[in-house]
């Protein structure tokens, strides 16, 4: 198997126009760069891999506002989440 090496100008380039694989991509790249300025401005173009990898970001960090943000910005999953961690029994903190 032939190693690819994408710059992300080509993967922009391809997402602009629409190629949903190129901004996954670019999503994972943000991920691995820990770039959440990035991932958040490719959930708002509308990646939902974005949304997922954010959405796993905030709920391991417990961080529900973030998670609110998320699912107000169309990534569904990102509230299901949300749901579920306000039902999760606290250990008595108020």
């Amino acid at each position: 198997m032939t190693n690819v090496n994408i710059d992300r100008e080509t993967l922009r380039e391809l997402a602009d126009e629409g190629n949903e694989t190129a901004l996954d991509r670019l999503a994972d790249l943000a991920d691995e760069a820990g770039d959440l300025g990035e991932l958040s401005e490719l959930l708002d173009e509308g990646s939902m891999h974005a949304g997922f990898l954010l959405t796993r970001r905030a709920a391991s960090a417990g961080d529900l506002r973030e998670l609110q943000r998320i699912s107000d910005a169309g990534y569904d999953e990102a509230g299901n989440e949300l749901e579920r961690l306000l039902k999760t029994p606290t250990d008595g903190v108020a």
